[in-house]
């Protein structure tokens, strides 16, 4: 479940594990407001199908797209 405060990490291997933090989330919407989570800044909008409980997918292999949840 998303959750204000969560960190994220994305999974893509050439983008240097960079995080990104929730801002904001109302449950059943399809974006979440997030910011960069080391400076706060950047504000934008990123689509909730993009975060990932895992860094791996079903079958095992490291996911190569979208952002994967750093603290439960």
């Amino acid at each position: 479940m998303i959750q204000p405060g969560q960190t994220y990490t994305s999974c893509h291997p050439l983008d240097e594990a960079r995080r990104i933090r929730i801002e904001t989330y109302r449950p059943g919407d399809v974006r979440a407001h997030i910011v960069d989570a080391d400076t706060g800044k950047r504000f934008r909008q990123i689509l909730v199908s993009t975060l990932h409980d895992s860094n791996r997918t079903k079958s095992g292999a490291p996911r190569r797209s979208g952002y994967a949840l750093d603290q439960p």
